[in-house]
């Protein structure tokens, strides 16, 4: 076997669960794990589904193996059950990627209760919640890899996602403190802050919600450093490199063309709001 096979074949035998993963970030992140040999147990919405066994075709048609997994992660039983069905399909989890997330525009004045918690629902408790079950089973096993994607946004935000952003700046203290506890148990917690990348959703919003029309990623890409924006391929990269690296935890990558935080640009960082 060449290098180059051999590492297409990292994750050979090792089961992961990506939520929010029939399609985006997601689904980019379940196409290069698998790619890479490990079973996927991909996630989203019911509503979600048609999506979903496409991906889990997809993933099939590549030489893995996939199992489609839907419910709201509001729901604690749901959250719950994604890790166990795993287990009882496949009888391990290696990985879990924390991707699934709720994203609403809405600033201090207009966020209601019930949006403030359904944000926090899906992106804080919902990873919580399905740490939870998978620690169990890795402490057994002294192994594991747990990514959560967060985002840029965790700094500061845009001030039009004020509870996505709070959300965000959450998940990181979140996975600093769980990897300082779960260190004894061999268990790796990171966590990556992508920064604008392509999705189908983002598409829709820019080009629709903002109103910016079709031609909208034709001019912003020419903003780009790199000529482009980046794709859910490219953060997969990433989620891969913590997924085949055991000496790093707790670590938070920042995923960007750009370092946040840096002084606004209007060439290199076009105004979003």
């Amino acid at each position: 076997m060449s290098q180059a096979d051999s590492e297409k074949q990292s994750l050979a035998g090792q089961v992961a669960v990506v939520t929010g993963s029939t399609q985006g970030i997601g689904g980019g992140i379940a196409l290069k794990l698998a790619a890479h040999g490990a079973r996927i147990v991909v996630h989203g919405l019911a509503s979600q589904r048609a999506a979903g066994e496409k991906m889990v075709e997809a993933i099939v048609a590549g030489g893995s193996q996939a199992l489609l997994v839907t419910g709201d992660l509001q729901d604690e039983s749901h959250c719950r059950s994604i890790v166990r069905t795993a287990l009882a399909r496949f009888g391990r989890v290696d990985i879990l990627v924390n991707n699934a997330a709720v994203v609403h525009r809405s600033t201090v004045e207009d966020t209601s209760t019930e949006l403030w918690d359904e944000v926090f629902d899906v992106n804080v408790r919902a990873p919580f919640l399905l740490c939870q079950e998978a620690v169990r089973h890795m402490k057994e096993r002294r192994s594991g890899c747990i990514v959560n994607i967060g985002s840029g946004n965790g700094y500061c935000g845009q001030k039009r996602l004020f509870p996505y952003s709070v959300s965000k700046g959450a998940l990181i203290t979140f996975t600093k403190n769980l990897a300082n506890y779960l260190g004894r148990y061999r268990i790796r917690v990171n966590h990556l802050n992508p920064g604008w990348t392509l999705t189908e959703g983002e598409r829709y919003v820019i080009a629709v919600v903002d109103g910016k029309g079709e031609g909208w990623l034709e001019e912003m890409e020419k903003t780009r450093p790199f000529g482009r924006m980046q794709r859910p391929a490219d953060v997969a990269n990433a989620v891969l490199f913590f997924a085949t690296n055991e000496m790093i935890s707790g670590a938070v990558l920042d995923y960007e063309q750009h370092p946040f935080g840096a002084p606004f640009d209007p060439v290199t960082s076009p105004a979003r709001d």
